[in-house]
């Protein structure tokens, strides 16, 4: 993460003090570290040079020497209308290895429930683990991931200064939950999808092939995530040979190739991943992290694993479930992947709407109006998926990115 150079002066004293107590090994706690920010940061606010946005405080009329506050907060808060939550899920099994996570009602542990501090201590959390070789580690990351990523965050923080912090807390998290799944000695492994929606502010950490996207008003689909298969993913391929593994196909007799790009020792098609003790340290669980902002006029998520991705694009899956109410929506989407590829795989698929408050249901999308002419002149710029999600995206407006960060350098994400 970026800091100014006032605070990265502070967090390298800090860290001295820290070594000379931990008799010089280096190590230093992630939640100590945060909790140092958080404080400086606090010192910054009061100064007039706070980094952390003040644009919902400016939209509430509070001025930003109050900020770091209890009373500030609370009118900031008391002032924000939130937007309301509908979700569905929907599953086909196959191998009994996909498995989900919806929670509505976690608390923030920056405040405590008795805490006039701020009305809305509540955010939610949806999740994906997509498991291979065996279900443990997608059942032991439901169970633990959440609580992990809560525990490298210290108490008395703000609601901005949680969301500032939540990109490297859900590292923390990610990292801690590996390092005791394979401290079990079992071999499976997970890919784990982990979205965190506080308010208008969405979160999302991944490791693996299970997709989160974004459907927001107007029409634009954009990917939250960032697909870590060998086979696609080139960054990826040159990080995990540069790190000592190699990348190849299975062999066979007679010495053909079949099948996805695999890394070997293990033989795992995946860059990154929960578990999978038998593969080499090039296999990390460092999750690409993304968090954006959301306008008032609210948008869709859809999360799944990739037996729906396999067979339907981000803009396939987004369009097919337009206009249905959110449980209904995941149940089509499972449906049309069904129809263009059969159950090949464990195909679990869950929707969010995120809804201005006021409305019981999410507005559907106008529909766009293209001329004959203009669809021929742009024809081949919407050959690539990723370029044409990325130029709608931004065309709209309407999303805010806050952060964004895919490094698999644990150094580089936690500053340790």
């Amino acid at each position: 993460m970026s800091s100014s150079s006032a605070s990265s002066s502070a967090a390298a004293h800090h860290q001295q003090h820290y070594r000379r107590q931990t008799g010089g090994s280096g190590l230093v706690p992630l939640a100590a570290l945060i909790k140092e920010e958080a404080r400086t940061e606090r010192q910054s606010i009061a100064g007039g040079e706070s980094r952390i946005s003040a644009r919902d405080d400016d939209a509430a009329g509070v001025g930003s020497s109050g900020v770091g506050g209890e009373a500030a907060e609370a009118a900031v808060e008391s002032r924000l209308e939130r937007p309301l939550l509908r979700y569905g899920c929907a599953a086909q099994c196959k191998k009994g290895e996909d498995f989900f996570l919806l929670r509505t009602d976690c608390l923030r542990p920056a405040i405590s429930v008795s805490s006039s501090a701020s009305p809305h201590p509540i955010f939610a959390v949806f999740a994906i683990l997509d498991g291979h070789n065996g279900n443990a580690a997608a059942i032991y990351t439901r169970d633990n991931l959440l609580n992990h990523v809560l525990s490298a965050m210290p108490r008395g923080l703000s609601r901005e200064e949680w969301l500032h912090m939540l990109p490297r807390a859900l590292v923390a998290g990610f990292v801690k939950t590996d390092k005791e799944f394979q401290s079990k000695g079992q071999t499976s492994g997970t890919t784990a999808t982990f979205v965190i929606i506080d308010g208008w502010t969405i979160t999302v950490a991944s490791v693996g092939d299970s997709r989160c996207i974004l459907d927001a008003q107007g029409g634009a689909v954009s990917l939250l995530t960032v697909d870590h298969r060998l086979e696609e993913n080139v960054e990826e391929r040159e990080r995990v040979t540069a790190s000592g593994g190699e990348v190849g196909r299975l062999s066979v007799v007679g010495g053909a190739e079949i099948g996805p790009l695999r890394c070997w020792p293990g033989g795992l098609c995946l860059s990154r991943s929960i578990g999978d003790i038998d593969v080499g340290e090039f296999i990390v669980p460092v999750p690409y992290v993304k968090q954006v902002k959301l306008s008032n006029a609210g948008g869709r998520l859809i999360i799944a694993s990739d037996g729906i991705w396999d067979a339907l694009s981000s803009e396939a899956a987004a369009k097919s479930c337009r206009g249905l109410p959110a449980e209904l929506a995941a149940k089509q989407v499972v449906k049309e992947a069904l129809r263009t590829r059969g159950l090949k795989d464990d195909t679990t698929c869950i929707v969010v709407d995120i809804i201005p408050p006021g409305q019981t249901i999410r507005p559907l999308s106008p529909p766009k109006k293209t001329s004959k002419l203009k669809s021929f002149i742009f024809r081949k710029k919407a050959k690539d998926p990723s370029q044409k999600l990325t130029k709608q995206h931004s065309a709209v407006g309407i999303v805010e990115e806050i952060f964004e960060e895919g490094s698999a350098m644990l150094s580089e994400r936690t500053d340790l």
